[in-house]
């Protein structure tokens, strides 16, 4: 009896050691958000053990927690998708990326950590990271505007819904400006989007207006000489994005004969994929017939 406890004893001790080569870390893209902004972390597992791992068979096979340093309770809606079977061989690492503001309400400013649990179906064992740690702000809006999301022709005699674009200005990490673009019901109690537009200078009054098609267009200041045009869809997903150098003329929204929205003024920069391709010398060289 006392053999078989030591056998069990050995393979407990093995199990731990094997998990213990395996190490899961949570990353950020940034150190502060705005309230409900998306929250994209990437998980990366890096295998040591000597043995191939098989995860992501199970609902549960990574889970994660969001606390506030602050004491207030995080409220959580469900648990972020992360299903999706692969196997990581040894000396491999693999990188899980999933969004959590959809699953973690954090609509109030303050301090929290984040922190993702590995388990380890075959071991029956489990590995924790390290707390991640990140700030929600709060911004200043600077201006909104109530809209109609337009709807489609099966749908035409349906009551519209109402929708509100607000734009946001905060300093992340009291160093840089950032405007940002949020959807929301008209009483901002339901928020369906926030979203980082871009970088913008102390004196910016960026110019923003509702086009027909329900879309938010933003024309703004982002350098010295640099403006940036972005146009966004009811869901808040990007439509189109240009950058305007302030050539002779200031860049400006304005409304053209057919009463769509365009920017006038300045240069537009020609994006990489629309760069006039330079043939070789060997591509220009014809062979005499």
């Amino acid at each position: 009896m006392k053999k078989i406890f030591f056998m069990l004893g050995m393979l407990g001790a093995w199990v731990f050691t094997s998990a213990a080569q395996v190490t899961i870390e949570v990353v950020v893209e940034q150190q502060q958000y705005l309230p409900s902004e998306s929250l994209p972390v990437a998980v990366k597992i890096t295998n040591r053990s000597g043995q191939t791992l098989h995860l992501g068979a199970d609902p549960n096979w990574l889970t994660f927690s969001v606390e506030s340093e602050d004491g207030f309770l995080v409220i959580k809606n469900g648990d972020a998708p992360v299903v999706g079977p692969f196997d990581l061989e040894s000396s491999q690492m693999a990188t899980k990326y999933v969004d959590l503001e959809p699953w973690f309400v954090l609509n109030k400013a303050g301090r929290y950590h984040v922190v993702a649990t590995l388990r380890i179906k075959d071991w029956s064992a489990e590995e924790t990271s390290q707390p991640t740690f990140f700030d929600v702000i709060n911004g200043v809006m600077i201006w909104s505007q109530e809209f109609g999301v337009p709807l489609s022709p099966d749908a035409m005699n349906r009551v519209p819904e109402v929708r509100k674009y607000s734009l946001i200005k905060a300093n992340y990490l009291k160093t840089q400006l950032r405007l940002y673009a949020q959807v929301s019901d008209p009483s901002n109690a339901r928020i369906f989007k926030v979203t980082n537009v871009g970088p913008l200078v102390s004196f910016s009054q960026p110019e923003a207006q509702v086009d027909r098609l329900g879309n938010l267009q933003v024309l703004y200041q982002s350098g010295a000489s640099l403006f940036s045009y972005t146009v966004m869809d009811p869901n808040g997903e990007f439509v189109r994005r240009e950058i305007f150098d302030y050539v002779n003329s200031r860049p400006r929204l304005s409304v053209d004969t057919n009463g769509d929205l365009t920017v006038i003024g300045g240069v537009r920069r020609l994006k990489p994929t629309e760069m006039p391709r330079v043939k070789m010398p060997s591509e220009m060289f014809v062979p005499a017939h």
